[in-house]
């Protein structure tokens, strides 16, 4: 017993819906792809930042590490920090994209790690 009603019209309906998704994640990874360099950049200018901020907080101020998470800049939630458990090392990073480390060093403070050694 036919009814009458095409079961094609939500197959249709959702082909739309894969296209509609498929032209946005290609749009998406399009932007990706062009601003990858302008997005690694901030991503390694936000960590030296945030490594030195952090190391100087922590090892001279003498504060917790999550405390110093509030030194950072508005817009530096990306940037995470942790310290090296058997070093006064303090390391900064944003996945995929960037990773610096500051130093404590007695009588000079906190110095940003050079990036070449890191790597």
């Amino acid at each position: 017993m036919a009814t009458g009603k095409s079961l094609t019209a939500p197959t249709n309906r959702w082909r739309g819906v894969t296209w509609g998704a498929a032209i946005v994640v290609g749009i998406f990874l399009v932007w990706l792809v062009y601003s990858w360099a302008s997005l690694r950049a901030n991503a390694e200018i936000a960590t030296g930042y945030a490594a030195r901020v952090g190391c100087s907080c922590h090892f001279i101020g003498k504060r917790d590490l999550d405390s110093c998470d509030t030194d950072l800049e508005p817009g530096m939630e990306m940037v995470s920090l942790s310290l090296d458990p058997e070093k006064p090392i303090l390391h900064a990073s944003v996945p995929l994209l960037a990773e610096r480390s500051a130093e404590f060093r007695e009588g000079w403070g906190c110095v940003l790690q050079d990036e070449k050694a890191q790597n």
